[in-house]
Order: C-alpha cells, then sequence, then structure tokens
C-alpha cells in the first residue's frame, strides 16, 4: 500500500465511523421517544431499556453501513476537493481512478463483513430485543418455539405443531393440534391445511378431526371449514414465530427448501433471501457513486452539498429497495428480479458516473 493509499483509506475510515456513530445516535434517539410509552405503560426497568436498546444496535449497524459507505466517499473526496488535494494528485500524474482504488477496496471489505454481520449475529439480537419486548416488557407468554423450521406452541391442554405462520396475514399452515386430557393421554387430534383469523375467531380449513374415546376406537371426522376456539390470537404466535430478520442467509435457504418440500409457496421468503445478498453489495456501488458525485469537478460542492447528495441518492436507494422487495414478496416481481433491481439501477448509474469521471 502506497503512501497515497493510506492517507486517503485512513481519512475515510474516520469519516466512516463517524458517521456510522451519527447514524447510530440519531436512530436509537429517534427509537427511544417512540418506544418509551410503551416501557413506561408497562413499567420496565432501566435494565430492560437498557438490553433492548443494546441489543437493537447490531441492526441499525447493518442498516446503515451502506448509507455511511455513501456519504464518507462523499465527505472524503469532498475534502480532498475542497483543499485542492485532488489537483495536486493529479498534477503528479497520479488518475481520479487510481486515486480511489482504497476506498473501493474498503468498500469490499465492508460489503463482506456486512455480510457476515447479517448471517451470524443481527439475527441473535433482534430475537433477543424482539424477546425482551413481548416477554419481559409487555409480559407475554412464550409457551412456544421455533426448532427444525417448525413452530411449537404449549397452550392450556393442548400442544400444538405449525409448518409456518404469515404474520402479516395471520394465516397458519400445516397446522396439528394434539389436546391432552387431564391424566395427559391423547383425547383429540386436528390436522388442518389452514388457518385464517377472521374476526376474533381461528377459521380452520380442510380439516381431519380425529377423536380418542376412552376405551373405543378413534373416530374420524373430515371438514371442509369450521371455526375451532383457540384461546390465543396471532400476537400470541408473533412471540414465537422468527421472520426473515432473525434469519441468516443459511437459515433462511434451509427454512424454504422445507417450505417448497412440504407443498407451501415460499415466494415471499424468497425474496427476503435474495435481498440479503442484495443489500450488502449495494455499500460498493454506493461508494462508486459517491466517489463519482464528489469527482465530477474538483471544486465542486462543498461539506453541505455532498451531505445532502448523501442523504438523497441513499434515501432513493432505500425506497426503490423496499418498493422492489414488497412487489416480489406479493408475487408481482419474480422474488431474484425484486431484490435485485435496486442494485442493477444505481449499479448502471454508478457505473456511468464513474466512467464520465474526468482522469
Amino acid at each position: 500500500m502506497t503512501i497515497l493509499d493510506r492517507y486517503i483509506s485512513k481519512e475515510f475510515i474516520k469519516i466512516f465511523l463517524l458517521v456510522i456513530a451519527s447514524f447510530l445516535s440519531l436512530y436509537l434517539i429517534i427509537d427511544f421517544f417512540e418506544r418509551i410509552r410503551m416501557f413506561l405503560s408497562n413499567n420496565a426497568s432501566f435494565y430492560q431499556i437498557l438490553s433492548y436498546f443494546f441489543f437493537k444496535i447490531p441492526m441499525i449497524i447493518s442498516q446503515t453501513m451502506p448509507a455511511s459507505v455513501l456519504l464518507s466517499s462523499l465527505l472524503t473526496f469532498g475534502i480532498l476537493s475542497k483543499h485542492s488535494e485532488i489537483v495536486a494528485m493529479k498534477a503528479n500524474g497520479v488518475s481520479l481512478y487510481r486515486t480511489s482504488f482504497s476506498v473501493i477496496i474498503i468498500s469490499i471489505i465492508v460489503c463482506i463483513l456486512s455480510f457476515l454481520f447479517n448471517e451470524f449475529i443481527t439475527p441473535y439480537t433482534n430475537q433477543k430485543a424482539e424477546y425482551i419486548k413481548l416477554v419481559e416488557v409487555q409480559k407475554r407468554k412464550n409457551l412456544g418455539s421455533f426448532k427444525q423450521n417448525q413452530m411449537w406452541y404449549k397452550s392450556k391442554d393442548a400442544i400444538y405443531n405449525f409448518k409456518m405462520f404469515d404474520p402479516d396475514t395471520n394465516i397458519l399452515k400445516g397446522i396439528t393440534i394434539n389436546y391432552l386430557s387431564r391424566d395427559f393421554q391423547l383425547s383429540m387430534r386436528i390436522d388442518a391445511k389452514e388457518a385464517k383469523w377472521r374476526d376474533g375467531k381461528w377459521v380452520f380449513h380442510n380439516l381431519l378431526i380425529t377423536r380418542f374415546p376412552a376405551g373405543d376406537f378413534p373416530s374420524f371426522e373430515r371438514v371442509t371449514s369450521k371455526i375451532i376456539d383457540l384461546p390465543e390470537d396471532p400476537s400470541d404466535f408473533k412471540v414465537v414465530q422468527r421472520d426473515t430478520e432473525k434469519m441468516g442467509y443459511l437459515e433462511l435457504k434451509d427454512h424454504i427448501k422445507r417450505i417448497q418440500f412440504e407443498g407451501y409457496d415460499a415466494t415471499q421468503y424468497l425474496a427476503d433471501m435474495y435481498g440479503k445478498i442484495a443489500f450488502p453489495l449495494v455499500s460498493i456501488i454506493l461508494a462508486i457513486i459517491g466517489i463519482s458525485f464528489s469527482l465530477r469537478s474538483e471544486r465542486s460542492g462543498g461539506i453541505a452539498q455532498s451531505i445532502g447528495a448523501g442523504i438523497l441518492i441513499g434515501f432513493s436507494y432505500w425506497v426503490v429497495f423496499a418498493f422492489a422487495l414488497s412487489l416480489g414478496r406479493s408475487g408481482t416481481l419474480p422474488p431474484f428480479l425484486a431484490a435485485w433491481i435496486a442494485n442493477i439501477i444505481f449499479g448502471s448509474a454508478a457505473a456511468v458516473m464513474f466512467l464520465r469521471v474526468r482522469t
């Protein structure tokens, strides 16, 4: 690494850490004031509040990494331009492409770290933060577990097993309910394709009801649709359900395979799985956009303009990515295209801008 690379890398990393800290502080402050009423109404302890926000930090960092890379590259090269250091580099025969090399390498490293972060750290901390909020603070019962890509839930007099629960539509799929007598003998079993939460009740579809009368043979009953009186509502199952934010890429991939093997539609999960690859990679794209924007003219803008441009570009990417991903989850767009379309658009823009930089 040359002296120039070390100098630019040092400036970029310094600004990057400052931007990350700023985003983190701003996010925590806003989130604190949004949730303080909930904590106070549930008499949460100081330790519970502190623990909740502590476990939220990895998720905040992973979400703000791409925007931080963009803003850092804008500020780094904006400051270099302001102090005529870019002009000095060009006068010494150093091209602007070569000048940006170290920042691009750092953005690739950030991209890899972001993926590993989302794979091994963020899922655990998200699950822990959700547990603190729902169980420790709001005192919701946690009588279930998520094992082998299935949900198990212990009710008052029954044990539930679900293949899949969609918290957005409140639909259970692949249901088995085992009712137990007081002496823990199986008294009835319900198997159903799915159950929907409608007007405060669970409506089951395609049921097979098996009753086990004492000292007699089991009796079977097939029903197309029936309301089953369960004491739990969707919020009880959300405590157990692991959504995509609580799973890494490999775990989510395995979950999708099992869902598809069982014959269920996994479209919404596919979009999120591809998104777990696409989102970290945008750090490289946004770094190139930031470099190109700053170097379009040796004396362009200033720090205020760089910050404004960074916020606008980062927000635009987030809107396009989130909107496309929602289309992918609903099946309007193919899941792979939905996850990558924002990267394709901004990647194309980055390539055009970078090739037009005056060396």
